[in-house]
């Protein structure tokens, strides 16, 4: 089944330009800004500016273009949040969800870095 992408979603809206947003960084691909909700010290949201669901879909249908800029526009936040590991900074946790059992809450592929303070466990439990 094909990805169907819904363009009323918040961060397409961001992306427009009709909700505003804390940019952090901003290339011809993708935007990172701040999480208007952060669960650590820094939170910053990465998103592709195409009309991607998930982290798969991503994946296998971006241009090359897309992906090496998002990934390079990734390792440029976390630069510019002081959160590289192997220059002082204490590292990072970056987490994407998709779909429902990945409690993915805005069908818009995106990436959360999460830093400035350790994050814990990466999953508390299972059954």
């Amino acid at each position: 089944m094909a990805y169907v992408y819904d363009d009323t979603n918040i961060f397409a809206r961001i992306l427009r330009g009709e909700i505003p947003n804390k940019t952090v960084y901003e290339t011809d691909h993708t935007l990172a800004f701040a999480d208007i909700a952060p669960k650590a010290p820094t939170h910053v949201l990465v998103i592709p500016k195409g009309p991607y669901v998930t982290y798969d879909h991503f994946c296998a249908e971006a241009s090359a273009d897309e992906i090496v800029d998002f990934s390079r526009a990734v390792a440029h936040v976390v630069k510019l949040v002081g959160a590289e590991a192997h220059s002082g900074g204490k590292g990072f946790r970056a987490i994407t969800n998709a779909g429902e059992n990945g409690v993915q809450e805005v069908p818009h592929f995106h990436l959360h870095i999460l830093a400035g303070r350790n994050i814990g466990p990466m999953i508390l439990t299972h059954d």
